[in-house]
């Protein structure tokens, strides 16, 4: 269910506007609380997470609203949102699959997903449009980062968080996301920060604040330290 995370990218070539997507991917704490909640019958959340989570995602509204142009096709934003429900799914299952499945999971989501948008590309005929000699050495170094920090790093830091800390804590990162492309937009890119920017992010932090300051940061049933003992030990995170 993770691999469909990357509908995004689909999603972006049928037509769908940026900022509406990242809309709707913000909607994945939301949507990992609900099913958590309703489907699952997990304990209560609690007033701070629920405050939190809808605070998180209309900050995260005000921040994209300016990117919004309103383009939308009734395809493309179907598999927008399959996708971040499919994501909420995947995490939701993750933070308690057997050992095995996560390790296929990890690999399936690096190598499947590349070739899933790889696919997407080859029928859409953008691979034409693509010359090697072209590619400057910036671009090949920042796709080298993405594969190794942004997919491979980050997805294996994720999977490990499920299965030791709550779920509605880790899904903050959608939340975060946005704040960090906008900061460095501005510090790389020389971006503007407008004073609608300064309260999305502000009402943004104070959102995950809320949901961090919730009781305990460890998934019930044993302690945070106990779970990552057991979680590096399984998963391959010694040392």
């Amino acid at each position: 269910m993770l691999l469909f995370g990357g509908g995004s990218v689909v999603a972006e070539h049928l037509g769908v506007d940026t900022g509406i997507v990242a809309l709707i991917i913000a909607l994945v704490p939301i949507w990992i609380a609900l099913i958590d909640r309703v489907l699952l019958r997990s304990a209560p959340l609690g007033m701070r997470v629920v405050v939190g989570l809808i605070g998180g995602f209309g900050g995260a509204a005000v921040l994209v609203g300016g990117q919004v142009a309103g383009h939308v096709t009734v395809l493309g934003l179907l598999v927008t949102v399959v996708a971040s429900l499919s994501w909420a799914c995947g995490s939701l299952y993750q933070r308690s699959a057997p050992i095995a499945a996560i390790r296929c999971s990890r690999a399936a989501c690096s190598s499947s997903g590349g070739i899933a948008i790889g696919l997407v590309a080859l029928f859409a005929g953008q691979f034409r449009e693509l010359h090697p000699s072209q590619v400057s050495r910036e671009s090949a170094l920042a796709l080298l980062y993405l594969i190794v920090f942004g997919s491979l790093l980050t997805l294996s830091c994720y999977l490990w968080l499920l299965r030791v800390a709550r779920t509605s804590l880790v899904s903050t990162y959608a939340h975060v996301n946005p704040v960090v492309a906008v900061l460095l937009g501005w510090l790389v890119l020389h971006e503007p920060i407008t004073g609608q920017i300064l309260v999305a992010v502000a009402v943004i932090l104070a959102s995950v604040a809320l949901i961090v300051s919730a009781a305990g940061a460890a998934r019930d049933g044993s302690s945070g330290e106990d779970r990552r003992t057991k979680a590096e030990a399984e998963i391959g995170f010694e040392g």
